[in-house]
């Protein structure tokens, strides 16, 4: 569990949402975490992340704990949970002790300059990358298909015309986000989702 998402952590670079990309939208991929460990589904990883966002942390860390949590069982869940986001965070504190002391050698650097201009199109694409699984995850039904013009039972409409509600409602009223959390919530009660 630690060493599954150390690999993760060397690079998800750009945050908690980074890690995200790795853990699901290579899921065709034979390298893939879920193919390889077989511990999650991208079903789990979805309640993992809704779960993950509704908590206090990092959104990465979060879900590295739920994991380790439930893989662990029983009384080596806590132990697991805390296993897996170490391995998740792991990468960062040993980069960032590297970099602080790097960094005071290579202050004036342009090579180190370069270095970090390199990172933000990485976070950057991996930021985009988690938006793009998410999306999928939340609108798109992987059972329908498209041959034959089924393609409108690919996209699941009633949780996109929520999203786009709940959206027109935050831009024309701007209220406390946990509203709109609520809202979110019931509405997925009422409908059933």
């Amino acid at each position: 569990m630690y060493l599954e998402y150390f690999k993760i952590g060397i690079f998800a670079v750009g945050g908690g949402l980074a890690t995200l990309p790795f853990l699901f939208l290579m899921a065709q991929d034979r390298f893939s975490f879920i193919r390889q460990t077989g511990w999650l589904s991208t079903e789990q990883i979805g309640n993992f992340l809704a779960i993950a966002q509704c908590s206090p942390g990092a959104i990465g860390v979060n879900i590295a704990a739920q994991t380790g949590f439930q893989y662990g069982g029983g009384a080596d869940g806590v132990a697991g949970g805390i296993l897996a986001a170490l391995g998740l965070v792991s990468p960062a504190v040993i980069v960032i002790a590297i970099v602080t002391r790097a960094l005071q050698s290579f202050k004036e650097s342009k090579a180190a300059a370069s270095v970090f201009s390199g990172l933000r199109p990485a976070a950057a694409g991996l930021l985009c990358a988690a938006g793009w699984g998410v999306w999928r995850l939340a609108l798109y039904n992987g059972s329908g298909g498209v041959a034959g013009g089924a393609w409108r039972e690919c996209i699941r409409w009633r949780e996109g015309l929520v999203c786009v509600v709940i959206y027109l409602l935050i831009v024309k009223f701007r209220s406390h986000p946990v509203i709109y959390i609520a809202l979110g919530a019931a509405a997925g009660i009422l409908l059933g989702f």
